[in-house]
């Protein structure tokens, strides 16, 4: 069977490939189809949540596609700016910018904030959608703060400025493997997977 891997984000497909099963509890082998295979471009996120952007490009690509689908929506939720910057996760420096330029805004809009008013989570919400509509929604957090500066060379997007509590690192610290089983995203799809490990048929 297909199920088809709704991100154009390429980080984030290298993470659930090492997530994700590879075949049903029946043995049924699972293939996970990308985008570009059915040359679909996923709609503008404009929910309020994110479980509902979500669900806005699971659904959009299921029913593009005629396939089960799965997508996901990540937000950094900092404390100190009242769970900002949020849904606003991927754009926050602005539409066109890029990680570099969201972390050097996050930076400079807690310059002068100590560590300990630093904290912060980030919280994954994963869709798998059916093409007749039908949803089933997973979710993921991981706790931590935001560091003073940058440090790391793996992962993407606010890796290098996020630091784990429970590790004492920040995810640019980590390998793919080690982010996965604490990550937002890893606990997230952990629990997608474990669906599709408890489920003849979808």
């Amino acid at each position: 069977m297909q199920i088809l891997l709704a991100t154009g984000n390429t980080h984030k497909l290298s993470e659930l490939q090492r997530v994700l099963p590879v075949c049903l509890p029946n043995g049924e082998k699972i293939d996970y189809a990308i985008l570009p295979n059915f040359h679909i471009t996923l709609p503008e996120e404009t929910g309020t949540t994110l479980m509902e952007n979500a669900r806005l490009k699971a659904t959009y690509a299921a029913a593009q596609s005629g396939l089960v689908s799965l997508s996901d929506d990540t937000g950094l939720e900092v404390d100190y700016l009242r769970g900002a910057p949020g849904v606003h996760t991927a754009r926050y420096a602005g539409e066109a910018c890029d990680a570099k330029a969201n972390n050097q805004k996050l930076l400079q809009v807690l310059a002068g904030v100590p560590p300990e008013k630093r904290t912060a989570r980030f919280c994954t919400v994963a869709c798998m959608a059916w093409p007749d509509g039908h949803v089933k929604f997973f979710e993921g957090v991981c706790n931590g703060h935001i560091a003073l500066d940058y440090q790391g060379s793996n992962g993407f997007g606010y890796d290098p400025i996020f630091i784990v509590d429970e590790l004492g690192k920040r995810f640019a610290e980590l390998s793919t493997d080690e982010k996965n089983a604490v990550s937002h995203r890893g606990r997230a799809f952990q629990k997608v997977a474990a669906f599709l490990a408890n489920n003849t048929s979808l």
